[in-house]
């Protein structure tokens, strides 16, 4: 008899090639998948609540899995972090329904991504911040961010490879701060929606960022947004300032 199960994840995404099983790559799909099955001795396949690329973190991804195991979801943690490597940490694993489903039934979703700006590298956390050489202006970054909440099209802040129904996406909350660091100052940009368009966290940071260099006005993005022209909107941020923070059902 088959059961199902959902589990929280939290991955540093630096050496893994994504989310995605991938031939010959290291993938989080492809370790998670390898260590259950050898705790459950079956095949396991993996579905998470969204394909992270290369270098992206999450502090709390969702995946589903099916199993006849008769291990309780107590033993299917403990034993999965006891073997999992140092970049991977189950906080729990739980059985749910047949019926659910991690993108399907996901209600809201919030990206964090992280700038460094200033002259100033820190050379020990390079892998989870985008270092811009240049002090931003957040309060422009700020007012520019109000032009994006709400109901409307992205499809300027979709990068190409993705195949969607529509590109209308609701933001909830976009977030822009300063916070003072041990040795530098970072800019948080934090993004909660209904859903996500590919690359669109790391597109609208880029957006953001021009702004805050001044190289564009804070209603940018009414433009950006009326044009429904990916090549009208800013640059892709790096993927190693973005985080998935969590996903609500």
């Amino acid at each position: 008899m088959m059961r199902f199960f959902k589990l929280l994840l939290a991955y540093d995404g630096t050496n893994f090639t994504g989310w995605q099983r991938q031939p010959k790559r290291r993938t989080v799909q492809g370790v998670l998948e390898k260590v259950l099955g050898e705790i459950l001795q079956e095949k396991v396949l993996c579905k998470s609540s969204g394909r992270t690329d290369s270098g992206v973190h999450a502090l709390a991804q969702v995946v589903a899995f099916e199993s006849a195991t008769r291990h309780s979801p107590e033993a299917i943690t403990k034993a999965l972090n006891a073997e999992l490597p140092e970049d991977l940490f189950v906080f729990e694993v739980s059985e749910v329904t047949a019926e659910f489903h991690p993108i399907r039934d996901a209600l809201r979703k919030r990206y964090r991504y992280v700038i460094q700006d200033g002259r100033v590298r820190d050379i020990f956390d390079r892998q989870y911040v985008w270092q811009v050489f240049r002090r931003l202006d957040v309060e422009a970054m700020q007012q520019a961010a109000k032009h994006l909440v709400g109901t409307h099209d992205f499809q300027s802040f979709e990068s190409h490879g993705s195949s969607r129904l529509t590109t209308v996406r609701t933001i909830y909350d976009l977030l822009v701060e300063r916070r003072e660091g041990e040795r530098t100052d970072r800019i948080y940009i934090e993004v909660e929606a209904d859903g996500f368009l590919y690359n669109m966290v790391r597109n609208i940071a880029g957006t953001l960022m021009q702004i805050g260099k001044g190289n564009h006005p804070p209603d940018w993005p009414l433009e950006i947004l009326a044009a429904k022209d990916r090549r009208v909107c800013g640059m892709t941020a790096p993927p190693q300032g973005l985080f998935l923070m969590w996903v609500e059902y």
